[in-house]
């Protein structure tokens, strides 16, 4: 499904969770991080780009079955994830949830079904290649978000970002220093990182524009 569509669907499924939930007198959330003890809520979002009907992320003779076009692309994402975690965790509680020990990627890393880094990559048939993009969570907005995955990957593509090579240990597992020995880039910790990173990332700013910039820098900072 195409990415306007997935956005007013996510819209829809929030409204009719809540609608039920108060009918039985419960309040439905979507709080990322409702539990301090338990895995909070993420949204994985799963992508892939298509042309004139064909998966072009897809590519029997690439390295897991995945094209030049799907490496850029998370390479395009992950030159600029840092910049789109305001959107894709936009509250204070969204950072409760990116800890390590919960599930919840707290390091910019990519691998094949390992399920600690950032961005994984199913394990699916030829023509349903995908990527995986684990950071996201409930309380943002699926507009905005989906936007910028699809310019950071575009941008990816156009620019031909390779990405670093993939990880295949248990994140969780790994030291800091470990990970600064790879090349690991750390996710923002706190909302006001996440501004600060937003703030350094001109190519995520010009995807918004200014207006949405300056009065979503304005909310985030109060």
């Amino acid at each position: 499904k195409e990415a306007l569509g997935i956005a007013d669907d996510f819209m829809t499924f929030k409204l009719a969770v809540k609608t039920v939930a108060k009918r039985h007198g419960l309040f439905a959330s979507f709080m990322p991080k409702p539990k301090a003890d338990v895995s909070g809520s993420g949204v994985h979002l799963n992508m892939s780009l298509h042309r004139n009907g064909k998966n072009i992320f897809y590519e029997s003779s690439g390295r897991y079955g995945l094209s030049r076009e799907a490496y850029y692309f998370i390479g395009g994402i992950m030159e600029h994830i840092r910049g789109m975690t305001l959107i894709m965790n936009p509250l204070i509680n969204s950072y409760k949830r990116l800890v390590p020990g919960y599930e919840a990627p707290t390091d910019i890393a990519w691998s094949f079904t390992n399920r600690t880094p950032l961005i994984r990559i199913p394990m699916v048939k030829d023509d349903k290649k995908r990527i995986e993009l684990r950071s996201p969570e409930p309380s943002m907005n699926p507009y905005l978000a989906l936007a910028l995955c699809l310019a950071a990957g575009l941008e990816g593509i156009k620019k031909q970002i390779m990405p670093p090579a993939e990880v295949q240990m248990n994140m969780f597992a790994m030291s800091r220093a470990e990970k600064e020995m790879l090349g690991i880039g750390q996710m923002p910790e706190t909302l006001k990182d996440a501004v600060e990173a937003f703030e350094a990332d001109t190519f995520v700013q010009s995807v918004l524009g200014g207006h949405i910039c300056e009065k979503l820098l304005k909310v985030k900072k109060k």
